[in-house]
């Protein structure tokens, strides 16, 4: 079904329903047939007005992809989910011509279930005009507008003013495959019933179990989980999430995880020792270089890791392992009953370095499907638990993972590995901390890892607008509101510590407790009972006791440690061009403190990098427009808005006269702040210049073509293929952000998985001689208000299914089940094969 016949589906259906329900019935049922008439009209009014856009989009949106046969940028994206939610309209309208008549049809419902979709696509129509906006400013092919001031500003002005309850009511995750759709709800459903309940309890328990009691009336009233889901993601500060996300640590969950997945011989916590030692350089072995402990904000510390094998091998129950193993209760972490049989060490290590935003989380959050992995590559996994901002912003992380990296290089003897191939993985911010640990070890001129694997990294840390970060707009997993945050935490721009609480005796939280559930108890009945009775209810404003975050933050910390700076074991500067190295150790000042050190004595305007100017870290990927690129984007781009003469309006308007989207009751706390260190190519790697990234070890990137963080990915891969460098970008539809964390709910998410684990067999088998390249794979699932109205099996590339400009011969779709999941991958040099 193209653009046009969804176009005049959607006003047909509109059109009749509309005619049928002005019929003129009296009372409460006329009161919901007015309002089911007036959101029929109002969503052909915003249908008339999108669907040029969506056509000129269209027609422009193939300058902004990777490569012809790899389909995703933010700008398909949103054209995508407006497509969706359209889809969407059409199928409940359908539903209501079915049963219209029907004596059990509540026309109420449906007129909320239409106003919802209505609300959104208004929302919708918004984002589309701020594409067409940077569209204006963002040529050549680049996807981001490289300022934090003007377009980047108006989009996080517009976006705090915004309404996005609609987007976590009735509409959540409407855009994504079904089958992750229940889990989405759950987890909303639990954040709000969390967030009602945080700072009421200080044990854990006192709030899960209060949350538990108080979820019934989010689970029945969509309209009030939206509205609290947006109080929360608007007000809570990065504490919250952090205890949030750092659920799946108990041990109730992780004891239920851990049962579910895949059964290891080897899962054991390590604890090393924060000491010095030197490692050989890659380029002279005669010559070493000393790796120094991380001491960044919190002094030297042991670096937490965890070692996931499948098969007992060489080493991994040695003295020395077992003398660094710390305990976390629960399960016997090393498997040695009836005298397990020890395998020879593996010729793989496989790194691994987990997503929470650089925040929240650890490796244990992350074993279900790393013991997967382990099992189907048959190597032995070792995950880095990094310190976590606020308390330890840049660059402890990368300090703690390069450090981890060459302390397996220097001990491989004691993780069942030979010492043959490495490979770095992983997802959200730990793919961000796989490519700046690489381009470290380049620094230090140790040995780089075979590849690497960055499952949706975030490569670009800054408040830049693109138009895949308008998506932050309905994201349930990641809004704009919490990824400023994290990122902002990341930079040392958030409290370390929130209002400490008094400790108390065990007995004293339980008596506490057990009274509070008692009352929570009495009101959470109390409220499904009224909910149920009341349908009025649902359009009230929920009032809770959790507090707003306090107004004022701590200023910019520095953004590495007094002791770092001056310590004479730093990371050794990045050669401006290729240099013998001497047969001496070499102890010289670390490169990322001497470019924060130049920004903290520096104004916000000074080069990225000491003696290099601005123009050699530009991302911007071409100069010169192309004339016909540049006349096709004049057809749909709109200019910046004018300031109208007269106006005493402190912001010019962003959008035409006679549309303005949706206000929110309450103002997200959102600020751009220019911190330069988020300028740091070891923060930013997309802001690095060619010189630190010629060298890096073959990339595959697997991204999510609905994740805000998507049009990080793209361009990343572009700045590699530019530059020669050997890259894969893998697009996965239909998914969100963090997939790899909900690999046991679906089908759709663990084969998701398996196309990470390939990416990974793919380093571990590349061979000395480059392959044949392959075709690029991609499955997609199969739409089914899409194939049941077209009749056809469902787009074979990612996108929208208009797409007529790619050509399908490279193609090949291979079918699964019921439905389909849909990856793309394109090989993008002849360095390093594909493992099917």
């Amino acid at each position: 079904m193209d653009t046009k016949a969804v176009f005049a589906a959607l006003y047909s259906v509109c059109e009749e329903n509309a005619t049928f329900f002005s019929g003129g019935a009296k009372g409460s049922q006329g009161d919901a047939a007015r309002r089911l008439v007036n959101t029929m009209n109002l969503i052909q009014e915003h249908a008339h007005s999108l669907e040029p856009v969506i056509s000129g989009f269209a027609a422009v949106y193939h300058h902004f992809d990777f490569d012809p046969h790899i389909p995703a940028n933010g700008y398909r994206s949103l054209v995508k989910v407006v497509r969706c939610c359209l889809l969407h309209i059409i199928h409940k309208g359908r539903y209501i011509t079915a049963n219209r008549r029907s004596i059990f049809f509540r026309v109420a419902h449906n007129a909320g279930e239409m106003e919802a979709y209505c609300n959104a696509l208004c929302q919708l129509r918004a984002l589309l005009y701020l594409a067409q906006r940077m569209l204006h400013d963002n040529s050549h092919g680049n996807l981001f507008f490289q300022d934090e001031s003007g377009l980047s500003e108006s989009f996080v002005r517009e976006y705090s003013s915004m309404h996005k309850g609609c987007f976590y009511g009735r509409c959540l995750g409407f855009q994504f495959t079904p089958a992750i759709r229940p889990c989405l709800q759950t987890i909303a459903i639990g954040l709000v019933s969390f967030g009602e309940n945080y700072r009421r309890h200080q044990s854990g328990i006192g709030v899960a179990a209060s949350s538990f009691f108080t979820s019934g009336k989010y689970a029945i009233d969509p309209e009030l989980r939206g509205a609290e889901f947006e109080r929360i993601t608007q007000n809570l500060d990065v504490h919250f999430w952090k205890t949030f996300w750092n659920v799946t640590e108990t041990e109730v969950l992780s004891s239920l995880a851990s049962m579910t997945s895949t059964q290891v011989k080897v899962n054991r916590a390590l604890s090393v020792p924060p000491m010095s030692f030197d490692l050989p350089l890659a380029a002279n072995h005669r010559a070493s270089v000393t790796v120094a402990p991380p001491s960044a904000h919190i002094g030297t510390a042991p670096v937490q890791m965890r070692l996931i094998s499948y098969d007992l091998r060489e080493g991994q129950d040695s003295e020395t392992l077992l003398s660094m193993s710390r305990s976390e209760g629960g399960a016997i972490s090393l498997s040695l009953g009836l005298k397990t049989k020890r395998l020879p060490s593996s010729p793989c290590l496989l790194i691994h370095f987990h997503g929470g935003g650089f925040v929240a989380q650890t490796s244990k959050s992350h074993e279900p499907y790393l013991k997967s992995w382990s099992q189907d590559l048959g190597v032995p996994i070792l995950s880095v638990d990094y310190s976590l901002a606020p308390e330890a912003p840049f660059p402890r992380a990368l300090e703690e993972c390069f450090y981890a990296y060459c302390w397996a290089l220097r001990n491989h003897h004691l993780l069942g590995w030979t010492g043959e191939k490495v490979c770095l993985a992983g997802d959200s911010a730990g793919g961000n901390l796989c490519i700046t640990t690489t381009m470290r070890a380049a620094a230090f001129g140790v040995r780089m890892p075979d590849g690497i694997v960055a499952a949706y990294p975030a490569t670009l840390l800054t408040a830049y607008a693109s138009p895949s970060r308008l998506l932050t707009l309905m994201d349930p997993l990641l809004p704009l509101s919490v990824l400023s945050r994290c990122l902002s935490a990341y930079a040392g721009n958030e409290p370390q510590t929130e209002k400490q609480v008094e400790k108390v005796s065990t007995l004293s939280l339980v008596r506490r407790d057990t009274a509070l559930l008692l009352r929570d108890f009495r009101q959470g009945a109390s409220n499904w009972i009224h909910s149920l009775l009341d349908p009025n209810r649902a359009s009230a404003s929920p009032s809770t006791d959790a507090e707003a975050p306090p107004g004022a933050t701590d200023t910019v910390r520095k953004s590495i440690s007094e002791a770092s700076i001056s310590s004479r074991h730093a990371d050794p500067p990045v050669p401006s061009e290729s240099s013998e190295f001497p047969t001496r150790k070499l102890s010289v000042k670390s490169q990322t403190c001497q470019d924060l050190g130049s920004h903290n004595s520096t104004s916000h305007s000074a080069p990225l990098l000491s003696e290099r100017t601005p123009e050699d870290v530009n991302f911007f990927l071409s100069k010169e427009a192309d004339p016909s690129m540049s006349s096709d984007l004049s057809s749909v781009a709109i200019p910046p808005p004018a300031g109208e003469e007269g106006s005493e309006s402190e912001h010019p308007r962003e959008f035409p006269l006679g549309f303005e989207p949706l206000r929110s009751e309450q103002l997200a706390e959102m600020r751009v702040e220019s911190s330069p260190v988020v300028k740091d190519p070891f923060c930013s790697p997309l802001l690095a210049p060619d010189d630190m990234l010629k060298g890096l070890p073959p990339v595959h990137i697997v991204a999510c073509a609905l994740d805000p963080m998507l049009d990080d990915s793209v361009m990343f891969a572009k700045r590699l293929r530019n530059i020669d460098q050997p890259v894969t970008l893998c697009i996965v539809d239909d998914l969100p952000h963090g997939f790899l964390s909900l690999s046991q709910l679906s089908r759709e998410t663990r084969e998701a998985a398996n196309v990470c684990a390939e990416r990974i067999r793919a380093v571990f088998t590349q061979k000395e001689t480059p392959p044949e390249p392959r075709k690029h794979r991609k499955l997609e699932r199969t739409d089914r208000d899409v194939s049941a109205s077209s009749g056809e099996a469902g787009s074979l590339f990612v996108g929208p299914i208009e797409g007529g400009d790619l050509a399908v011969g490279r193609g090949a779709k291979i079918a699964d089940g019921e439905g389909l999941v849909a990856v793309a991958a394109q090989n993008n040099t002849d360095a390093g094969g594909i493992g099917a």
